[in-house]
């Protein structure tokens, strides 16, 4: 591993360090056997700064990180920048404020999704790209000139419907937008939403029948975005709130709850309970306190809206750090038997850091972990199913990890149901940078025309 400079940043050491070389791999080196039924593409996004340096790690340039499956092989890897302005332009300033309010200016950087043929890469503060099946970029989509602002980095398809649920936050009034696109890919509802002021909304909830804002004090403020810092704090006078409202609904259907003061980035999941809606969360004391850099350790929690009382529950799960949930996108908005997190390593050195794989079973109250070992670290846990599934469970979890014995990554595939320590199969890589969320995406949903 190569010295590192004091002046550093902390998000660009160890795993945090870019790649900037965009490589196609293939002949690649397989230990296990690769289910024959996974065809398609598991691809994961990332901030990888094209200049080397970012202020912050959520500012580093998108580069998508993909592994072409298909009759039991893997055909390729590639990682490929999204062609965004700041890769024609890098020393363009992403917190100038106008660049900020050009939608085209994302860094797409947080998400990428598969949906009505298209493949997205997501960052909340603006259009989403779309990308092909090899990975290279498209172009920005507005919806056909639909889309006024930003979409969230976490929109969820609706397993009934086929529906794209999204939303938009700003700075600016309007604050907060509801957004409704068909399963074949329109644009077809948007809704102003009045919120408390300028909250950072990374992500919502959704139920057979309802949307779930989170009205939380992460708060853009304008002094320090004159600074060029990061331009959002905790607010300790700003109400935490959770707002229900029907998903064809508007705004004067929003009935609004108050919680603790928190933060949640990412929900596991949520859906209904009879009368009730229950949500379980990825939930932080608070954030960004006194620094950009302030992050306590998550938790998972269980909240229970019950409109009848007119009031929340909440209840603490487990005392284990983690984050970045999943569950099965068969489940998304249902009831959920099992959630799956990524435990977050506490270690300041690479060489003394574990991560692991938790799987919560919400009928039994039981845990199991897979646990990656000393120095290996994996990121989100996505599932896919297997070729004719027997319950929820029955498929594979997919990450990257990385390993700091020998610098490098490999892609693993573990059996969901089992959470046996062994992959199903491993795949060996190049390092590839810590990054943030990914996707499986079965050919049947998105090729582009892809090899």
């Amino acid at each position: 591993m190569s010295a590192v400079l004091e002046s550093t940043p902390s998000h660009l050491r160890g795993n945090g360090r870019p790649v900037t070389e965009e490589r196609t791999l293939s002949n690649l080196r397989v230990s296990g056997a690769i289910p024959p039924e996974l065809d398609g593409r598991y691809i994961r996004t990332g901030p990888n700064p094209i200049t080397g340096t970012s202020p912050h790690p959520f500012l580093g340039d998108g580069m998508l990180h993909g592994v072409r499956l298909r009759d039991g092989r893997a055909e390729w890897y590639r990682n490929r920048y999204v062609q965004t302005p700041f890769i024609t332009n890098p020393s363009t300033d992403a917190l100038d404020m106008s660049v900020m309010l050009d939608m085209k200016s994302s860094k797409a950087n947080t998400h990428v999704f598969g949906h009505a043929g298209k493949f997205l890469a997501l960052e909340e503060g603006h259009f989403p790209y779309v990308f092909n099946g090899d990975l290279d970029t498209v172009g920005p989509t507005d919806f056909d000139g639909v889309l006024k602002g930003s979409f969230t980095a976490h929109p969820k398809v609706c397993p009934v419907t086929g529906e794209l649920l999204a939303f938009g936050y700003s700075a600016m009034e309007p604050y907060l937008r509801y957004l409704r696109v068909s399963a074949e890919g329109k644009l077809v509802q948007t809704e102003n939403i009045t919120v408390g002021g300028p909250t950072m909304m990374h992500d919502f909830n959704i139920t057979q029948n309802f949307v779930i804002f989170m009205d939380l004090p992460a708060v853009f403020n304008l002094e320090l975005a004159m600074t060029g810092d990061l331009p959002i704090r905790w607010d300790d006078n700003y109400p935490a709130r959770l707002g229900v409202m029907p998903r064809h609904g508007n705004d004067s259907q929003v009935t609004w709850y108050d919680i603790n003061p928190c933060y949640v980035f990412h929900p596991l999941n949520s859906y209904e309970d009879g009368d009730k809606i229950v949500l379980d969360v990825a939930r932080f004391s608070h954030i960004w306190r006194e620094s950009a850099m302030d992050f306590p350790p998550p938790e998972l929690w269980r909240w229970t809206i019950d409109p009848t009382a007119g009031k929340v529950t909440e209840e603490q799960i487990d005392d284990r750090p983690a984050e970045f949930p999943r569950v099965a996108d068969s489940v998304v908005g249902l009831k959920h038997r099992y959630g799956y997190l990524a435990a977050m390593s506490q270690a300041a050195d690479p060489m003394d850091a574990s991560g692991a794989i938790l799987k919560y079973d919400r009928e039994t109250g039981v845990r199991s972990d897979i646990e990656f070992g000393r120095g290996c670290v994996g990121g989100e846990a996505v599932f896919a199913p297997s070729a004719d599934p027997k319950s929820e469970d029955d498929g594979y979890l997919m990450t990257y990890v990385y390993d700091a014995n020998v610098d490098s990554s490999r892609f693993v595939i573990m059996d969901a149901a089992s959470m046996d320590n062994e992959p199903v199969a491993s795949i060996d890589l190049p390092r590839i940078p810590n990054g943030f969320h990914g996707s499986w995406v079965p050919a049947s949903v998105a090729d582009s025309g892809g090899r």
